[in-house]
């Protein structure tokens, strides 16, 4: 072949690999998140689908659910007593309420993937839940009474009436908050701080009358697992707010490291 044309080839070739189009293959592959839900006090029948779809529509992620139609304060979840559950997924969020699922082994068994780096996301009930011991109690680091309350970084234990939420941003700069704007919320409930960890960084307060507490928060825990969580989200209307969805779908894209400094999705995992 004259190497002319050889060349021509060649070069029709290259033209070809840099301008078509990209392929399914060329896109980041959707985050794997992992729902945890299900137990006393909520409708989380509903909640479950108004989660994976809103968090679905924002950002490029796989919402996958594991969830027990049972309303009591023990649910049997199936990640009990298997501390693998969280394997192949790049978060778990935790909307169960279990507030009576104290066993330390079991704790400790649905804690093994964000001890071993897997980061997680709590929203509302996921703060009273796997309580060891009396939750009034400020806990000591490195007992089993700490076990849960160091994971989210902050220790509530319990929470008064059904009344509006005044929300207000206190770090502007964070990546999860950057551009959003405080709101008061329906009716819902206002979740005590018993004691805010070392490792935790507020994000939001909450104001109910005269109680005024952190509603939103990120933490540290043991030093490398991202972990994000908000005591908001009691109430339908509530959890399908698009400001409520907005603030969740950060927290899930900065706790996987794919939320930009200026508060969007880094390249291929928005919408």
């Amino acid at each position: 072949m004259p190497a002319k044309t050889i060349f021509i080839l060649a070069a029709a070739l290259a033209f070809l690999l840099v301008t078509r189009p990209a392929s399914a293959a060329d896109d980041p592959k959707p985050l794997k998140v992992l729902l945890v839900t299900g137990g006393c006090c909520h409708d989380y029948a509903k909640q479950k689908d108004i989660l994976k779809q809103g968090i679905e529509a924002r950002a490029n992620a796989q919402v996958d659910i594991i969830y027990v139609a049972d309303g009591s304060t023990h649910p049997p979840l199936p990640i009990y007593g298997h501390p693998d559950y969280a394997k192949s997924y790049d978060v778990v969020i935790h909307d169960e309420c279990a507030a009576d699922v104290n066993d330390p082994a079991v704790v400790e068994g649905v804690l093994k993937p964000h001890r071993d780096g897997i980061p997680g996301v709590n929203l509302h009930c996921g703060m009273h839940c796997y309580r060891i011991g009396n939750p009034n109690d400020p806990v000591t680091p490195g007992t089993p009474h700490g076990f849960w309350f160091e994971y989210l970084g902050l220790q509530s234990s319990g929470h008064g009436a059904q009344l509006p939420i005044a929300i207000s941003f206190i770090d502007p700069d964070s990546p999860i908050t950057k551009g959003l704007t405080g709101w008061t919320t329906i009716g819902e409930e206002l979740y005590n701080n018993i004691k805010v960890f070392d490792s935790a960084h507020p994000l939001a307060r909450g104001k109910q009358g005269n109680s005024d507490f952190v509603v939103i928060w990120t933490n540290l825990y043991q030093g490398k697992t991202r972990v994000f969580s908000t005591t908001i989200g009691h109430n339908n209307e509530t959890v399908e707010d698009p400001r409520y969805l907005d603030l969740v779908t950060r927290g899930v894209l900065w706790a996987c490291e794919k939320l930009g400094e200026d508060g969007k999705p880094v390249p291929g995992y928005g919408k």
